[in-house]
C-alpha cells in the first residue's frame, strides 16, 4: 500500500505531500492520523522552522473521502469524535505551516489549506465548500475560518451555493496569500519557509500566536497579549543577537532561544 502522506526535510523546512492522487488526495483518517503525525515529528525536530503541506498538480484536496463516510450515522461521528480526532493537530501546530496549494482544494481541502498559516495558490487553484450539495456543513473550520478570511458576505455565497473561487478571487478577497504559475508554486513556497525557518524560531512561535490571538479575543485584550509577547522576547539570546547584528551591520546568527 502507497503511503497516503510523503514527508521530506530540506535544511530547516519539513515538507509533507498529500499522496492519494487515484482519489484526488481525498482526505480519509488514514491520511488524517499521517499528516498528524508528521506534524508531531516536525513540531518535535528543533532544526525545523516551518513546514509547507502540498499535494499534486491536479489537486491539493478534493475534500474528506465521501465513500468513507457516505454509511456513518450521528452515533458513528460522535463517538469517534469525527474531525477533532485528528484535524486538530494542524491547528494547534506551533511552527509556521505554509499550503501551496494547485488544482483542487474542495470541502476538507480548503478547510485544511485554511487552518495553514499561509496560503500560496498556483493559478490553477481553485477552492470551494461545496457541502450544501451534499446535505451537510462544512465541518473542519469552513464556516468559521472562511467568514474570518474573506468577509459574511462572500463566505455565505460560498457556503450557501457551493460554487468555486478561482486564485485570483481567492486572492482579492483575502483568502490567498500569493499566486505563482503552477509550475512554480511549490519552488517559490518552499523558498519562502526557508528564509522564514532562517529567522529565530522562538520568535516565528510567538508571532504566530500573536496573530492567531487577534482572531479569537478583543481588540484590546489582543493587544495585551502583544504587548506581554514583546516583553517576552527581551528575554531570549536571539534578541540580542538580533539587535546586535543590525546595530553592527552584519546578518544574525540565531541559536533559536
Amino acid at each position: 500500500m502507497n503511503a497516503t502522506i510523503i514527508t521530506e526535510t530540506l535544511d530547516r523546512v519539513g515538507l509533507i505531500r498529500l499522496n492519494r492522487p487515484e482519489v484526488f488526495n481525498a482526505l480519509n483518517d488514514e491520511l488524517m492520523n499521517a499528516l498528524g503525525a508528521a506534524l508531531d515529528a516536525f513540531e518535535a525536530d528543533e532544526r525545523i522552522g516551518c513546514v509547507v503541506i502540498t499535494g499534486s498538480d491536479k489537486a491539493f484536496a478534493a475534500g474528506a473521502d465521501i465513500e468513507a463516510m457516505r454509511s456513518w450515522d450521528f452515533i458513528d461521528v460522535y463517538k469517534s469524535n469525527f474531525i477533532t480526532r485528528n484535524w486538530e493537530t494542524l491547528r494547534t501546530f506551533r511552527k509556521p505551516v505554509i499550503a501551496a496549494v494547485s488544482g483542487l482544494a474542495m470541502g476538507g481541502g480548503c478547510e485544511l489549506a485554511m487552518m495553514c498559516d499561509l496560503v500560496f495558490a498556483a493559478d490553477t487553484a481553485k477552492f470551494a465548500l461545496p457541502e450544501v450539495k451534499l446535505a451537510v456543513i462544512p465541518g473542519a473550520g469552513g464556516t468559521q475560518r472562511m467568514p474570518r478570511a474573506v468577509g459574511k458576505a462572500k463566505a455565505m455565497d460560498l457556503c450557501l451555493t457551493g460554487r468555486f473561487m478561482d486564485a485570483a478571487e481567492a486572492e482579492r478577497s483575502g483568502l490567498v496569500s500569493r499566486i505563482y504559475p503552477a509550475n512554480t508554486v511549490l519552488a517559490e513556497a518552499l523558498s519562502v519557509a526557508a528564509d522564514i525557518a532562517a529567522r529565530s524560531l522562538p520568535i516565528l512561535m510567538m508571532m504566530k500566536e500573536s496573530v492567531n490571538r487577534a482572531f479569537e479575543s478583543p481588540l484590546s485584550e489582543g493587544l495585551l497579549f502583544e504587548r506581554r509577547t514583546l516583553h517576552a522576547t527581551f528575554g531570549l539570546a536571539d534578541q540580542k543577537e538580533g539587535m546586535a547584528a543590525f546595530v553592527e551591520k552584519r546578518k544574525p546568527v540565531f541559536s533559536h532561544c
